[in-house]
């Protein structure tokens, strides 16, 4: 390729390359820098969730808060990127400085997930869990100014690099661009939980957060790296000024205006964005109103996004509750899968059939549509919670207490505790509404014991071979990794997590040691009994204990309710943007995607606060409360599309022109494009022009 052009021109500095593809050299790197940045982003929030839940040690509804509160943050901050590119720094330096500070988020929240750092007893448990939270929370803070930052100037960053004439290669290119940003996607949800199942640690082998963390802040450093490698191939814009600034104050003037002529001496306008014709030009105003019209069809929009972008929470968190081997990674990755295939499928199949059919199937009414289906896909998630619930041990109230018995003693025994209540031997949780209790053994001599139980938690008392008992708490311990060869007399271990499948122990004192292997189910919770004589009969006398069942109910029953999502996000959210660029001017559309971004974040809020506010008692309630809100939503936005007129912002903006006496805006690009002509024929000339 050959450089023959490098000039500052109406704000662009140009810098011209071409390929033996005829597509500029720089947005390859764009197009990669775009890949390794949604292998990041979506790389960490795949498994966000669940370390919250499972290092971070929180319950399902603050992880939820805190995963949505993060998501919100994501979609508000691209506005504050678009500022600062248009009215500051420029698209280029933008992506530069913010994702520098993406890649410095990845990085601190890879270092938090290390618990090797505060584990000063190397018991597999974070000492400072403060420390872990207050690093991941800046983390997530600067990734959300990055990757937000960053995300409306990308794009427009690789349409940049394209020339007028270069239409064709422009629309592959976004089409290339959008799927990087899926196969990022796709790639990543597939990769980031089978590095999480891994076991890593200095001192301790725990699930490896460090690892499924720390690749996608490798990636970001590669996406940055990358992007920066091309800088001096490309087409750099100075910023030009935010339109959205511009709105901002001829809306606050029209306010203002009509605030001070409120009183009836004064005639009424037509609209009351005509209160700006006073200061503003009647274009600027005629292409508000155009926007303002498709802003408020996005008001009831939030709703969808609430029950959409619980896929990476709640019902991340229904999937930990549910046995699946292989499907557990291909539920992970259904919606990148099913958007690939259903939008093809919609766009050349089902959308043309409809019209076919004689049916007016809209915009508006696809997104309707769409609605319905992401209420079906929560219908659907209840019925399946309802399985789920049907599995789940019923554990103790916080003022209630359970306890169970475990006999290893040599000959059979009743247990009898006060007030004469008969246990079952190894039968389930028995749940007591008072603390103290008194046991008593028909050993003889009779064995009696008073205990205090522990409120809101399990405990499993054993009977050993000798005439002694011992507690072991089943519920309210810490899970951790404990080397068994450490183990005193007489006492018990905590929890330890472990993948399922079959894992083999090995026990030894001394010079004697013996070796057994145990097959472990998603879910499951076990307490092994250790006995005197467990050397001689080489492990065979070691007691296995199920605490809690294994996961029964399939994580497959949960790709009916992505499907449906996935149906909606299609007809909705697609649909929603075409719509919307259809009805608004060009220079309009930043507007645009500004509001649709808010849409996002708004809901995203809205599970935030139902999941610190609400507290329904059952999950799969919860579920149907999110469905019947989006079915009443989607019925009043049907309502306000049937009252919705189709416009034509170009049809508008020429008759706004001619009552103002301008040219035509054809006519005025034109004779702007032949000025550019005529420029670049004079500074170009003598310069030889090779094409390869």
């Amino acid at each position: 390729s050959t450089l023959f052009s490098n000039k500052k021109k109406k704000g662009r500095r140009y810098v011209r390359l071409s390929c033996c593809c005829g597509y500029p050299i720089s947005i390859f790197f764009i197009v990669v820098n775009e890949f390794c940045e949604r292998f990041s982003y979506y790389g960490m929030r795949a498994v966000l969730v669940l370390y919250f839940r499972y290092f971070l040690l929180w319950d399902d509804d603050l992880a939820t808060s805190i995963y949505h509160a993060f998501v919100a943050l994501c979609y508000l901050t691209p506005i504050l990127g678009a500022i600062i590119a248009d009215s500051w720094l420029g698209k280029f330096k933008t992506i530069i400085y913010l994702s520098i500070v993406y890649a410095i988020g990845q990085v601190t929240m890879a270092i938090s997930t290390i618990h090797d750092i505060t584990d000063a007893n190397r018991d597999g448990t974070p000492d400072n869990f403060t420390f872990h939270i207050a690093l991941s929370m800046l983390g997530l803070i600067l990734i959300a100014l990055g990757t937000g930052g960053i995300k409306p100037c990308v794009a427009a960053f690789g349409g940049d690099q394209f020339q007028e004439h270069q239409s064709r290669q422009l629309n592959t290119f976004f089409s290339v661009f959008y799927l990087c940003i899926n196969a990022g996607s796709l790639l990543s949800t597939l990769i980031t939980p089978v590095l999480r199942a891994q076991e890593c640690g200095i001192h301790t082998q725990q699930q490896c957060y460090p690892l499924a963390f720390g690749v996608p802040a490798v990636l970001m450093v590669i996406s940055l790296v990358v992007f920066i490698a091309g800088s001096g191939m490309y087409v750099k814009t100075d910023p030009e000024g935010n339109i959205m600034w511009s709105v901002c104050k001829c809306i606050g003037f029209a306010i203002k205006n009509r605030f001070r002529h409120r009183s009836s001496s004064y005639p009424k306008r037509e609209h009351w964005m005509d209160w700006a014709n006073e200061k503003y030009d009647k274009l600027l105003i005629a292409q508000i109103k155009m926007v303002l019209k498709v802003l408020f069809l996005y008001i009831p929009l939030p709703m969808f996004w609430t029950l959409f972008d619980q896929k990476g929470s709640r019902w991340t968190l229904q999937a930990t509750t549910m046995s699946g081997d292989f499907v557990s990674i291909l539920i992970s990755t259904v919606n990148p899968i099913l958007i690939l295939t259903l939008v093809p499928i919609m766009d050349r199949l089902i959308f043309p059939l409809i019209q076919k059919c004689g049916l007016n199937f809209s915009p508006l009414k696809r997104m309707t549509v769409g609605m319905l289906f992401a209420a079906m896909a929560f219908v659907s998630a209840a019925l399946v919670q309802i399985e789920i619930d049907k599995t789940l041990p019923n554990f103790p109230s916080s003022s209630e207490s359970q306890l169970k018995v475990v006999n290893t003693y040599s000959t059979t025994l009743n247990v009898t505790i006060s007030p004469n209540e008969h246990l079952l031997i190894d039968a389930d949780y028995v749940t007591f509404d008072h603390q103290d209790i008194t046991v008593s053994l028909n050993t003889n001599p009779v064995i009696t014991k008073a205990f205090s139980l522990i409120k809101g938690g399990r405990q499993t008392l054993i009977i050993p071979s000798d005439p002694t008992v011992m507690f072991v708490n089943g519920y309210t311990a810490d899970l951790n990794i404990t080397n068994l060869d450490s183990i005193e007399p007489s006492a018990t271990t905590n929890y330890t997590l472990v993948n399922q499948g079959k894992r083999d122990f090995v026990l030894r004192h001394g010079e004697q040691w013996c070796e057994f292997s145990r097959k472990f189910g998603f879910g499951a919770s076990y307490t092994f009994l250790i006995p005197s004589t467990v050397f001689s009969d080489d492990c065979e006398s070691i007691t296995e204990v199920e605490d809690m069942k294994p996961n029964s109910v399939h994580m497959a029953l949960q790709i009916p309710q992505y499907f449906l999502i996935t149906t909606g996000e299609v007809m909705f959210s697609v649909t929603g943007l075409q719509f919307s660029y259809s009805q608004a001017p060009k220079n309009m559309k930043s507007v645009l995607q500004a509001g649709w971004l808010c849409t996002n974040a708004v809901g995203n809020i809205i599970v935030l606060i139902v999941a610190e506010l609400g507290k329904l008692p059952k999950q799969w309630a919860e579920y149907l409360l999110f469905a019947s809100l989006l079915v009443a939503v989607s019925i009043i936005f049907s309502i306000m599309a049937y009252f919705y007129t189709y416009i034509d912002p170009a049809e508008i903006e020429a008759q706004v022109r001619k009552e103002q006496g301008l040219e035509p805006e054809e006519m005025e690009k034109e004779t702007i494009e032949m000025e550019e002509k005529d420029e670049d024929q004079k500074n170009e000339q003598g310069v030889k022009q090779t094409k390869i």
